[in-house]
């Protein structure tokens, strides 16, 4: 549910930055490890963007995949399906390094 929150803000965002001129693309940046989930920010997008100058804008998503870093031997890797076990030392001491994105990353206008 927390999408809805995060969709006004999408909105109200790129409302502000469009300068009175209609929104036609919005480009997400989106990490696997992320929270947001695609289908409910376009469909909350389709809702509360009517009657706005983003109505009718395309939601466009860009996912990151995640990678995963060791703190015992520095090895970067990408975790397949859901171990997050290091795969050249074994250690299962490890942090994220990428996939947390969640960012606009541009907004077209008209």
């Amino acid at each position: 549910m927390h999408e809805l929150a995060v969709t006004q803000s999408i909105l109200d965002i790129a409302l502000k930055h469009a300068g009175g001129r209609a929104v036609r693309q919005i480009h997400l940046v989106i990490g696997q490890f992320s929270s947001i989930v695609d289908d409910s920010v376009q469909f909350y997008w389709d809702i509360i963007a009517q009657g706005t100058l983003a109505e009718g804008a395309q939601l466009c998503f860009e996912r990151i995949p995640g990678e995963m870093r060791c703190s015992g031997c520095g090895h970067v890797f990408r975790p397949s399906g859901e171990s997050f076990i290091c795969p050249a030392c074994g250690g299962s001491a490890v942090q994220v390094s990428k996939g947390r994105e969640f960012y606009m990353d541009s907004i077209d206008v008209a």
